[in-house]
């Protein structure tokens, strides 16, 4: 047991299991912290005889001295007859598709929504992310409760997003600027994908007990698998190598070496980093004979 001051909590090391730290100063307010070493306030008490445990909120969003006033508005309602945990979950039952997508473009843009690698997404994700579930998914389903939403509901929903039934074009930050919202096959599959992991959100802060997406068909969508041969790659290698000799187009043509070599996308060869590239094992002979043209 400790004070739970900021350096405190921030000190804590994880461990194998989730395990509570309770401060020493205040009972009933506590730390949880996760094996991945993330970190919750809680708060214990005691209603109609049974002990409750109810979740302030995560270190981050909340400092150790908002989530103590927080802990004392919480036990003082319970020493009053309430019960906080039972009052929340009436509340999450009630929750609407547009609360909760408000609630997950929250905690994205906190950091707290992990994309690939494990890592927070980055911020143009987030802005199409945005995109998606405001003018998509809130527009035609945002006000009904979440724990409503069924299997045939994204069915619908996915047929109503390719039929282009959420077609308009809104007006952006910039000046005379405007988005055009078209809908679609491509759009729907990628919107559809996003939803799932609004609703795998849900099942996590225990919302919902099921993930309505899971066992989706989604429609085939622009398949790719065109290959060049290896005259193309050939003349490719050719061009690239009359490239390289511009010292202005020398940049340009190393990247798109790297991406035919590689397969990787554009923006990870943009954003490549030295301590990246295996410089001993990666650049065989192998790999570049398609470009000898000798």
């Amino acid at each position: 047991m400790a004070k739970l001051t900021k350096r405190f909590v921030e000190a804590v090391e994880p461990q194998s299991k989730g395990h509570v730290v309770w401060d020493d100063e205040f009972p009933g307010f506590g730390l949880r912290v996760y094996p991945s070493g993330k970190r919750s306030y809680i708060v214990q008490y005691r209603s109609r005889g049974r002990s409750r445990r109810y979740t302030i909120g995560l270190h981050g969003l909340w400092t150790p001295e908002t989530a103590r006033r927080e802990a004392k508005a919480l036990l003082g309602r319970a020493a009053h007859g309430g019960d906080p945990a039972e009052e929340r979950e009436e509340e999450r039952r009630a929750l609407t598709i547009k609360q909760l997508c408000e609630q997950y473009i929250a905690d994205m843009e906190a950091g707290l929504i992990l994309g690939k690698g494990g890592r927070p997404k980055k911020e143009t994700t987030i802005a199409t992310d945005v995109g998606r579930l405001r003018r998509h998914i809130i527009p035609l389903l945002g006000t009904r409760r979440v724990r409503d939403i069924t299997k045939p509901d994204m069915n619908n929903l996915m047929k109503d997003i390719i039929a282009g039934k959420t077609r308009v074009i809104v007006k952006t930050n910039k000046l005379r600027g405007k988005a055009i919202v078209r809908g679609g096959v491509g759009t729907a599959i990628r919107t559809m994908g996003l939803l799932g992991g609004v609703f795998s959100y849900a099942v996590e802060a225990g919302i919902i007990e099921h993930n309505p997406t899971h066992g989706l068909r989604k429609p085939k969508y622009k398949v790719r698998d065109r290959r060049l041969s290896e005259s193309e790659y050939r003349t490719l290698g050719d061009i690239l190598r009359q490239a390289c000799r511009s010292n202005h187009l020398r940049i340009h043509a190393d990247i798109l070496r790297l991406i035919a070599l590689t397969g990787c996308r554009r923006g990870e060869i943009v954003n490549l980093k030295w301590s990246a590239v295996d410089l001993e094992g990666s650049w065989t002979p192998a790999l570049t004979r398609n470009f000898d043209t000798s």
